[in-house]
């Protein structure tokens, strides 16, 4: 529109003045690139929301479904393919990943794959992203808010809490252990010093020789005892305890280590997620925290 109110100004001016042939060329030549100089900007306008009459609010909303139909399809692709090639694999989460035309897809075995939009590639290990001041683990920082979401909607009733008074828990530990393991007899001799310094623990099973061995049914059999902390206590320390059977949340929790990504034990998740495998003195501990 604009393109033509102009050309038709220049037109009629060229018929007024009543120029030669050489002049009529040099006013057209300038004629089309004025015009299409305008023509673009006119185009852009128009893309951008300006002449369309869509409001900002409107082409934010557009590209936002326009973003969640590309996640919704790309899903799709990537859960077919898997399902048809590995059906083994079970997929927990799809979303965008910061790569372009790659999602971030969360694994039940607690691993990050990083698919290609049709699911015919993918690669597997940590992202890395370069800031001017330094590189940034953007595969650790997801699984640290992963495994916050998951540990927080964990109920404490199916835990193996050792606590302070509620008034004077300065700071939470949830401590993923199994009965036999060295290091976890050490940490759990801290206990009374962690306490006295405001540190709760909340014990969760990993009985890393899996179901139905030694180390799991000694766990089994402290949780279904009369005093569960006294008779896993009692485990820790390689005494012998009654054994014991009854409704248990065990099993579901050396599933659920895996999915946070704990692979040993002791394995300490802090209260914004993040993880530290093995052993650590009280003092430590609290220094970490930041209460020391």
């Amino acid at each position: 529109m604009i393109v033509e109110v102009i050309g038709g100004i220049i037109l009629s001016t060229l018929e007024i003045s009543n120029l030669g042939n050489v002049m009529s060329t040099n006013f057209l030549r300038v004629f089309f690139l004025f015009s299409a100089a305008l023509f673009s900007m006119e185009s852009f306008a128009e893309r951008s929301g300006g002449l369309s009459g869509k409001s900002t609010e409107e082409n934010l909303i557009a590209e936002s479904d326009t973003a969640a139909d590309s996640l919704a399809i790309a899903s799709d692709k990537i859960r077919t393919r898997l399902k048809i090639s590995r059906p083994a694999l079970g997929i927990i989460d799809i979303r965008p990943s910061p790569i372009e035309g790659f999602y971030e897809v969360l694994m039940e075995i607690g691993k990050v794959f990083y698919f290609s939009e049709n699911g015919h590639h993918f690669f597997t290990g940590d992202l890395y992203e370069v800031k001017l001041d330094g590189l940034a683990n953007v595969s650790e920082d997801g699984r640290t808010r992963e495994r916050k979401e998951i540990i927080d909607a964990l109920d404490e009733s199916e835990m193996l809490v050792f606590s302070p008074p509620k008034e004077l828990v300065k700071a939470t530990v949830t401590i993923f252990t199994d009965i036999d393991c060295i290091y976890c007899r050490k940490l759990h001799n801290e206990i009374p010093e962690l306490n006295r310094l405001g540190i709760a623990v909340r014990y969760l099973a990993f009985p890393r020789s899996g179901v139905n061995t030694a180390s799991y049914n000694k766990y089994v059999s402290a949780w279904c005892s009369d005093t569960p902390k006294i008779a896993f206590t009692k485990a820790k320390m390689g005494e012998s305890i009654p054994t014991k059977s009854c409704k248990n949340p065990i099993a579901k929790q050396l599933m659920l280590a895996s999915r946070v990504g704990v692979n040993s034990t002791p394995a300490l998740v802090f209260e914004d997620g993040s993880l530290q495998p093995g052993y650590a003195p009280a003092k430590a501990l609290a220094a970490k925290l930041g209460i020391l």
